[in-house]
């Protein structure tokens, strides 16, 4: 660590110009998930700022999860994780920056190149994943949350398998908004069959996975968003 923060700046400038620092040395160091930084102390000597602004320059940073604070032990990298991004997509929704139907039109984009992937890269393990969640929709039929959850589990098996963790990222991003929407669509599904229906494109889409077919896989995933995107226009969601 060469880099000094000038501490002419104002506060905001001297932790915003301490979390460059730390990042840099993240990347300088070619640090990985799990590996330890320097302590407070030696980047507030390093850096010539007080270890208030680094340990303000360490919570910021742990919000981003770019790094993982923990009480009595050095900080660590952290691993990717969407839980960033899920309450900037909520956020944009709720005050209408953002449509219902523009989410869905992005996951479909997306999912669909995701289904593709995974059948063609999915290990044995990711396919018995996907197809066991498949199976746990359809025997929670009676039970609409734990079904939401094995689909939303569904969705993200599925991304995970595409071995891309971008896609991962994305797709999980997605699940505050899908939790919200989810149970619209599933009451605005009246009919039994057409419940029923959509529960057997999971399990269709999950065995296609599980054969290498990849072609199938993006069929279904297109058709399985099409019919979400008209149960929630029959809701009045838009």
């Amino acid at each position: 660590m060469q880099q000094t923060v000038d501490n002419a700046k104002g506060g905001a400038g001297l932790v915003g110009s301490t979390i460059g620092a730390i990042t840099a040395h993240i990347r300088e160091n070619e640090l990985s998930p799990g590996d330890r930084l320097p302590s407070e102390s030696v980047f507030s000597r390093e850096l010539s700022v007080s270890r208030t602004v680094v340990r303000e320059a360490f919570r910021s940073l742990a919000a981003m999860r770019l790094i993982e604070v923990r009480t009595g032990k050095r900080a660590i990298v952290a691993r990717l994780d969407h839980t960033t991004l899920s309450p900037l997509i909520e956020h944009g929704v709720h005050t209408e920056q953002i449509s219902i139907l523009q989410v869905y039109d992005v996951r479909r984009t997306i999912e669909t190149r995701t289904a593709t992937l995974a059948a063609l890269h999915r290990t044995s393990a990711q396919a018995k994943e996907i197809r066991d969640l498949a199976k746990s929709m359809q025997d929670s039929f009676e039970a609409p949350e734990e079904m939401m959850e094995a689909d939303v589990a569904f969705h993200l098996a599925i991304a995970r398998a595409s071995r891309n963790p971008i896609y991962a990222l994305i797709v999980g991003a997605f699940e505050g908004v899908t939790r919200q929407t989810w149970p619209v669509g599933w009451r605005s599904r009246s009919d039994v069959a057409e419940q029923k229906a959509m529960l057997d494109i999971h399990t269709d889409l999950a065995a296609a996975i599980a054969d290498g077919n990849p072609e199938r896989a993006s069929e279904l995933m297109a058709l399985h968003f099409d019919a979400s995107v008209r149960a929630l226009l029959a809701a009045g969601i838009s």
